[in-house]
């Protein structure tokens, strides 16, 4: 092979490897928000709750570059079959990647706005619901960086628990405001931080879901296993 050649596709691989390694970094600091999120919430912690909206720029930074590093690889390297559908996955992959962080930002400020020191209303589903919501982002993000489609996969099932939680959660929350209306304040937060880690699950199941056909070149069902009450909503058939 020329050396010219040699040398461009060097530069190529060079630039798809850069793309992964900045999508690896976006990932690990919207892993490190949803944390921090968490124990906000959990821990009334007031550090943890500005850490998270403090990422923000730098996440918002890292999809403009993987973007435009993405563009330049279509526009310029016109890759092929895997490639072609790994960076145009990418391209989806970082937006939901920002809109966890944004959701894990919002939780983070609510956070602030209610106190439940008194201990009568019980975390401890929510606290569930939060640790599975990060295991499947983590898994997600794992599944990016070793194009895994069987972890894809298992991250695509493991949706039906979260829809699960978040169910049982808005009966319980229901439940405490209508025993007594002092609990109205907080559990509306409450309700709105469960919809958001939802939320942010259905993304790490776009990225398993991106992720599934970028390494296989086929796509996962469009009819998501879903749990609890809202297996039977229509606005939850189709992907996000």
């Amino acid at each position: 092979m020329p050396s010219e050649s040699v040398h461009t596709v060097r530069s190529y691989e060079q630039e798809l490897g850069r793309m992964r390694a900045l999508m690896t970094r976006m990932g690990g600091i919207v892993e490190s928000q949803v944390a921090q999120a968490l124990t906000a919430v959990i821990e009334s912690d007031e550090e943890a709750a500005q850490a998270a909206p403090a990422q923000d720029p730098q996440v918002d930074a890292l999809e403009r570059e993987v973007e435009t590093l993405a563009i330049r690889l279509l526009a310029l390297r016109n890759p092929m079959a895997g490639d072609l559908r790994e960076v145009v996955a990418a391209l989806k992959i970082t937006g939901d990647l920002e809109r966890i962080g944004d959701y894990a930002a919002s939780i983070a400020r609510r956070s602030t706005r209610f106190d439940l020191a008194d201990g009568r209303i019980s975390l401890s589903g929510l606290e569930s619901m939060g640790r599975l919501v990060q295991e499947n982002l983590r898994r997600a993000i794992d599944a990016i960086v070793q194009q895994d489609a069987d972890q894809a996969m298992d991250v695509w099932h493991a949706d039906r628990a979260v829809d699960e939680y978040y169910t049982a959660m808005f009966r319980a929350l229901v439940t405490y405001m209508m025993e007594d209306p002092r609990h109205i304040g907080p559990c509306t937060h409450l309700l709105f931080i469960a919809k958001n880690l939802e939320r942010i699950g259905d993304h790490a199941t776009n990225i398993a879901e991106r992720v599934y056909y970028a390494v296989t070149g086929d796509n996962l069902p469009a009819l998501r296993p879903r749990g609890g009450a809202q297996s039977d909503m229509t606005e939850n058939v189709s992907p996000r």
